[in-house]
């Protein structure tokens, strides 16, 4: 059963508010230049393992990591951080969303549209569409990963349909063309010749990537998702691969509260609004 957190005082939510302001803006240079870099380095495996400069396991190797990194450039951007909407040069944080998704070959209308879904209604059993990821222990937590894309696993596309919004209805669209061309392009490949090359270098790192990146930014921080509320349904906690290797998900209870802070600069909110957070009572998983 869902556990509703208390009302907090108007001058606690003050202290806050005044703590967050601080580390709300900044250009975030690494969110800009890291899907530039990671997004062409997979790019190029292409002609490299196709030429033989490049073995195909190395490719394997590489192509695995690019994917397991591509989506935390997106992330910035589905919350409009790069450059906020109405802002002259917003199509600059709409590109960099786009094109940190090549790899993943996910539209960022569809992440955006479900993970505002996933912010109002976390740990929601039938409104959040992160909760099949739902589970009392890592190790199941890995299991859930590992099934979570299977169609009826699935919420994303029975998201879009139930709200249907404009907006949903547009990214059900990109998430159909998306689907259609990945396949096609990996059946093209395997009929040219290529089937080891679109299984090594997209295929399987694709599924590889999806169980890090549910494992980390879905079960990790929410496990084990039984509480509803601003301050309950996400926590911080120690990770054993340290921030980078949890891709800054130690900290996402900083996110949750303070959806526009830039990822670099949660670490630093979340020593600065400690206290706060201690006397709110809130999972700090021993950080």
């Amino acid at each position: 059963m869902a556990v509703v957190e208390p009302a907090v005082p108007s001058s606690l939510r003050a202290r806050e508010k005044a703590i967050a302001d601080q580390f709300i803006g900044g250009f975030p240079w690494l969110m800009v230049l890291w899907p530039i870099a990671n997004t062409s380095v997979w790019l190029a495996l292409w002609p490299l393992v196709f030429s033989g400069a490049l073995p195909l396991w190395a490719g394997f190797l590489i192509a695995t990591f690019n994917l397991s990194v591509s989506y935390l450039p997106s992330h910035e951007a589905q919350h409009n951080i790069i450059f906020p909407e109405g802002s002259r040069w917003h199509w600059v944080n709409e590109l960099v969303g786009w094109f940190s998704l090549i790899p993943m070959w996910t539209p960022l209308s569809v992440l955006r549209v479900t993970h505002y879904e996933h912010h109002r209604h976390a740990n929601d059993p039938e409104l959040d569409p992160d909760y099949p990821m739902a589970a009392p222990t890592a190790l199941q937590g890995l299991a859930k990963a590992i099934v979570k894309n299977q169609p009826r696993h699935d919420r994303y596309g029975a998201t879009l349909q139930r709200l249907g919004t404009p907006a949903a209805a547009q990214a059900m669209l990109h998430g159909l063309l998306a689907r259609a061309s990945l396949y096609t392009i990996l059946a093209v490949l395997a009929w040219s010749g290529h089937v080891w090359e679109a299984l090594f270098l997209w295929w399987l790192p694709i599924k590889i990537s999806s169980v890090y990146i549910n494992f980390y930014l879905s079960w990790a921080p929410h496990q084990p998702m039984t509480q509803t509320g601003r301050y309950r349904d996400t926590r911080s906690f120690r990770s054993l691969w340290g921030t980078i290797g949890s891709s800054g998900m130690q900290y996402h209870i900083i996110h949750h509260l303070y959806p526009t802070i830039p990822l670099y600069r949660t670490p630093a909110a979340f020593r600065a609004l400690r206290p706060i957070l201690e006397e709110r009572g809130c999972d700090l998983g021993g950080m």
